[in-house]
């Protein structure tokens, strides 16, 4: 069975299209108009093995913050659209993921609930390109808020603003790439003594 999500999502201020396919290959295409984000998300679709398109056209004129995170709402909508019922998955996963002097390290459990736990080091850079690096944790809240899952960042040390980021996004996208993975030893089990995720 096909694990495919696609969302469109327009608004006054932006318009968005997500595709995702959990079982992909990692071929992914981006553009937000936003030239870090663009690079975040090609990270998350190629290190998560995601087949992952995401157009979106905002109102840069005003700033990048209605872009960013109108991509993330979408992505966490479709996201959710493509894990389906859930049955067989292992649903939890977790990365740690180096990056130079930066580290991340990504919990996260494909619950039904949402919740985000998120730390990085104080006194990052403000911006890197056209990136306001307070948006890193909105992009977060906002997937999560729509994928309905609980996400646990932890970035213990870092200096360079880049590496920051980017290591979060590497270490989340195979945190869900194994927890979205189908584990052969529970087919047909939906992995929750409640009987519900």
């Amino acid at each position: 069975m096909s694990r495919v999500g696609r969302v469109e999502r327009t608004t006054k201020e932006t318009s968005v299209l997500v595709e995702i396919d959990l079982d992909g290959t990692g071929q992914v295409e981006v553009s937000t108009g936003v030239g870090f984000y663009d690079h975040m998300l090609d990270q998350l679709g190629r290190h998560g093995l995601f087949d992952l398109t995401v157009k979106t056209e905002g109102d840069l004129h005003i700033d990048t913050h209605h872009t960013i995170e109108d991509t993330a709402l979408a992505l966490g909508a479709a996201f959710k659209q493509a894990l389906g019922d859930k049955v067989g998955i292992y649903r939890f996963g977790n990365c740690t993921v180096p990056l130079d002097e930066s580290l991340a390290q990504v919990t996260v459990d494909l619950s039904g609930r949402p919740y985000l736990v998120h730390t990085e080091p104080e006194h990052m850079a403000p911006m890197i390109g056209t990136y306001d690096t307070t948006m890193t944790r909105h992009i977060f809240e906002s997937f999560v808020a729509q994928a309905q899952i609980a996400l646990h960042i932890h970035v213990p040390y870092g200096r360079n603003a880049h590496h920051i980021v980017e290591c979060q996004f590497k270490a989340l996208a195979r945190a869900l790439r194994y927890a979205s993975e189908r584990d052969p030893r529970a087919a047909g089990i939906l992995p929750s003594t409640k009987g519900a995720l």
